[in-house]
C-alpha cells in the first residue's frame, strides 16, 4: 500500500492533508523518515506519525437504525444519505449490505468487507429478513397461506419463495422473506390487493436491530452478530 493511502486509513485524513503530514518530517517508517507518499509500506512496517504507531484498524461491520426519509447510497439528488448519520472516516470504504428505500426504517448493515455483504444479500444464501408491516386494509387468515405458497408478482415470471406470515392485527403483520427483489414486499401485498402504508425492518439473519437504537443512532455489531453471517 502507498505511505500516504496508509494514513488516510490509519488516521482518517484527506489525501491532501495526508501529503502535508508528509511534508512535515514527522512520519517515519521503520524509524526512517519518509515525505514521499508513494512509498511502499507492507503489514510488517512500522509506521510512526510524530512518535506515535499508527496501525489500520479491521474490517468495520455497523448496525443503523435508519429512519424515513435516508437514501441507502453515497450520493442522492432529493434525499440525504444515511451515511450522513455515521461518526466514520472514511466513508467512501463503506457500503451498505442490503438496501432500504428511503420511506422504509429499520436495521440498515453497513460494512467494507465484501465477501461479508455479499453473504447477507447473495440470493443463493437465503438470509431471512423480518419485517413489521402496517396495510391500508384489513387482512384475512387467508394472508398466511398465500405467502407461504408464494405469489406471482407483476413482470416477474416464477412466484416469490414461500415467506412466513405473523397477523399482529387485522391491518399488521411480521412477514420474514428468504431473497430480497426488487420492493419485493410492497409488491407482494399488492399483488393481494393491499397497500403497504409503513414498513420497518426488524431483522436479518440472526442479527436483530437493537432496541437501545433510537432511530439515526448506530453501532459496531458483536463478534457473535458478525459470525452469523457465516453460518
Amino acid at each position: 500500500m502507498r505511505l500516504d493511502k496508509f494514513l488516510c486509513d490509519a488516521l482518517g485524513t484527506t489525501r491532501k492533508e495526508s501529503t502535508q503530514l508528509l511534508k512535515s518530517g514527522d512520519v517515519t517508517v521503520d524509524g526512517i523518515v519518509r515525505k514521499s507518499g508513494s512509498c511502499q509500506v507492507t503489514e510488517l512496517s512500522q509506521v510512526e506519525w510524530q512518535g506515535r504507531a499508527l496501525t489500520l484498524s479491521g474490517p468495520r461491520y455497523i448496525m443503523l437504525h435508519k429512519p424515513q426519509g435516508y437514501v441507502c447510497s453515497h450520493e442522492d439528488s432529493f434525499n440525504q444519505t444515511a451515511f450522513v448519520l455515521l461518526d466514520e472516516a472514511n466513508q467512501r470504504d463503506l457500503h451498505f449490505a442490503g438496501r432500504l428505500d428511503v420511506d422504509t426504517t429499520g436495521l440498515v448493515l453497513i460494512t467494507d468487507d465484501g465477501q461479508w455483504s455479499h453473504r447477507v444479500t447473495s440470493p443463493k444464501h437465503h438470509c431471512e429478513k423480518t419485517y413489521r408491516v402496517w396495510l391500508a386494509d384489513p387482512i384475512t387468515a387467508e394472508y398466511t397461506e398465500q405467502f407461504a405458497k408464494g405469489i406471482e408478482l407483476r413482470g416477474e415470471r416464477d412466484l416469490t419463495r414461500p415467506a412466513q406470515l405473523e397477523i399482529i392485527d387485522q391491518q399488521q403483520v411480521l412477514l420474514t422473506i428468504h431473497e430480497g427483489k426488487y420492493h419485493q414486499v410492497k409488491r407482494m401485498f399488492a399483488a393481494l390487493g393491499n397497500k403497504v402504508v409503513g414498513l420497518h425492518r426488524e431483522r436479518v439473519g440472526d442479527i436483530v436491530l437493537d432496541p437501545g437504537l433510537e432511530p439515526g443512532e448506530s453501532r459496531y455489531l458483536t463478534e457473535s452478530e458478525i459470525a452469523s453471517v457465516w453460518n
